[in-house]
């Protein structure tokens, strides 16, 4: 199945508040030094749960979810969820 997501990893990226906010919501602290990369691998993972709601594209995968905007591919936060 095609994915959109997958097919543009490259184009992955965020803001500068959007690494801080990221890092904080998963309490990712000074062990993971780019956030960015940290979110493509985990988007990469065969267990990675992928879906597109709307503009947004929802990835969930070891707790977490990614959310990251379908048009520019920008990571627009993650949080821990139970």
């Amino acid at each position: 199945m095609k994915n959109e997501l997958l097919e543009n990893i490259e184009k992955l990226h965020t803001t500068p508040m959007g690494v801080d906010r990221i890092r904080r919501n998963l309490e990712l602290g000074d062990d993971v030094k780019d956030v960015v990369v940290w979110c493509r691998q985990k988007i990469l993972d065969t267990n990675a749960a992928i879906s597109r709601q709307g503009k947004n594209w929802y990835v969930k995968i070891d707790g977490c979810e990614i959310t990251v905007n379908a048009c520019s591919f920008t990571i627009i936060t993650a949080h821990i969820v139970v």
